[in-house]
Order: structure tokens, then C-alpha cells, then sequence
């Protein structure tokens, strides 16, 4: 079953890993960061990975290196040892999904990247999504799931049926996305999986926003938001095309 995007997601400017700024004191996907866009009125969009015992933890990267001052591989720790590795330029650590619903507390639209935990794009999914469905099981606020994985999207729909879904998709140069083979690239560079996973929305790349699919998606009533536009003069080209966008680097103006 398809879930309509909210109409919140269509309106509200999203704060691509929060309204993150580094310089004070608000790294990316940080609570300070969570706590900036709520009080800004932006939505949300923040990533996921998996802690070594199973949890969904708020963080970009595969690895801890270049967000925090320890290294390897952020599913070799456990939630709590996570949660003690302090993010650089941030007064803690790593937070827990819970943790991040437990702020938002559904006054913002909240949107939700799993990130690909197998490097390949491939079937190999599960512990994430059984963590991430867990965790949303009664937050009743605006919130939207998606991946670059259409099977990641595909196992949300069985975990979560009645939450909205959708792919984040892009040109898939291969020069971009080495070691993803580029028949993978090709295959996933024309989005064919939108139906199989019951979708409602697109967040594409905006500087790829005229692909043709995206237009005949959108033309088929997919919502289409777009990643990640960092200045006003892309902002304005973007939305040419896209209903709404994710945006770091400047405070994207609320539409009249």
C-alpha cells in the first residue's frame, strides 16, 4: 500500500542532517543540531546506522572517524559506547533514534535516511529497519522513511506499513559512487524500483532534477523534494522541479 507523503514534507524547508553549523557548537545530525531547526521551524532529515547490538543510531557516516575523535567502523560499538563518543565540535555523543523522537516530539517533520549497510546496494538488510520500525512504533508526529536501497524501502514496507516511504535517488555517476559496480549504477540511475516498493516520494539529486524520470514520477503524482542545496540561487533553480528541498549552508526562506 502506497502512504501519502504528509503535506508537510512538501512545505516545510528540511535541514539536511539538522541545522547543523560546526563553528557553533552544532555538528551534523547532533541534538544542539535537532534542537536549532525545531526552534527554527525547519523539518528534519537525519541518517541511521546500526550499532553493534541492534540499535538505530543517528549518524552519517559508516565510520567514526571523521565526526568524532574516535575510529573504525560505527557498527563495531555497542548504543551505549556510541552514546559516549562525543561528535567533535559537541558537548555529547552519538544519540539513539529514540532519543532524537524523544526531542522532535513530532513539532517538526521528521525525515528519515537509512543508510545502506553492505556497500553493494544489495538484499542483505534487516537489523536496521526491524531497529528503526521499533523505535517509531507510537510517535505519532510527521515522519517519512527512505534510502538509496530499494530493498532497505522494501523491508520498511513490510516493518512499517502505514508510514510513507520513499527513494533517494540521484545520476549514479560510477566516478562517484566506486565500488558500487556500474551496472548497479545504470540499473538504479532510472529508478526502477518506485512501484515494486510502494513509494510516494523521490529525494533526488537537484542538480539532476530535469532526468526525465523524475518528471514522469512527479507527472504520476510522486512527491518530489531534492537534496542538497546549499545557496539561494540553487534553491530557486531546484524548485523549478522539486516541491520542496533539504538545504544546509544559508536559512532557506519558508514559502509565501
Amino acid at each position: 500500500m502506497r502512504i501519502p507523503l504528509p503535506a508537510a514534507f512538501r512545505t516545510t524547508p528540511i535541514a539536511h542532517r539538522a541545522l547543523h553549523d560546526r563553528a557553533a557548537g552544532r555538528p551534523e545530525n547532533s541534538r544542539a543540531a535537532i534542537r536549532a531547526a525545531i526552534a527554527a521551524g525547519y523539518g528534519i532529515e537525519i541518517d541511521l546506522q546500526r550499532s553493534a547490538d541492534g540499535q538505530a543510531m543517528v549518524f552519517h557516516d559508516d565510520d567514526l572517524d571523521r565526526l568524532t575523535g574516535a575510529k573504525g567502523p560505527v557498527a563495531a560499538l555497542t548504543a551505549a559506547e556510541l552514546g559516549a563518543t562525543r561528535l567533535r565540535d559537541a558537548e555529547d555523543g552519538i544519540p539513539t533514534l529514540s532519543e532524537v523522537l524523544a526531542i522532535v516530539a513530532g513539532r517538526v517533520p521528521l525525515l528519515i535516511e537509512l543508510k545502506d549497510q553492505t556497500g553493494d546496494m544489495g538484499k542483505a538488510v534487516g537489523p536496521l529497519e526491524a531497529a528503526t520500525a521499533a523505535a517509531l512504533v507510537g510517535y505519532d508526529g510527521p515522519v517519512a522513511l527512505m534510502s538509496f536501497n530499494p530493498h532497505s524501502i522494501a523491508e520498511m514496507a513490510r516493518l512499517a506499513p502505514n508510514l510513507p516511504r520513499g527513494l533517494v535517488t540521484c545520476d549514479y555517476d560510477p566516478a562517484d559512487w566506486a565500488p558500487l559496480p556500474a551496472e548497479t549504477c545504470d540499473r538504479l540511475r532510472e529508478i526502477p524500483d518506485y512501484d515494486r516498493v510502494n513509494a510516494s516520494f523521490l529525494s533526488h539529486q537537484w542538480q539532476d532534477l530535469a532526468r526525465p524520470r523524475v518528471g514522469a514520477l512527479r507527472d504520476a503524482g510522486a512527491a518530489i523534494l531534492c537534496w542538497t542545496v546549499r545557496s539561494p540561487e540553487a534553491e530557486a533553480e531546484a524548485r523549478r522541479i522539486a516541491e520542496n528541498i533539504t538545504f544546509e549552508g544559508y536559512l532557506a526562506p519558508f514559502p509565501a
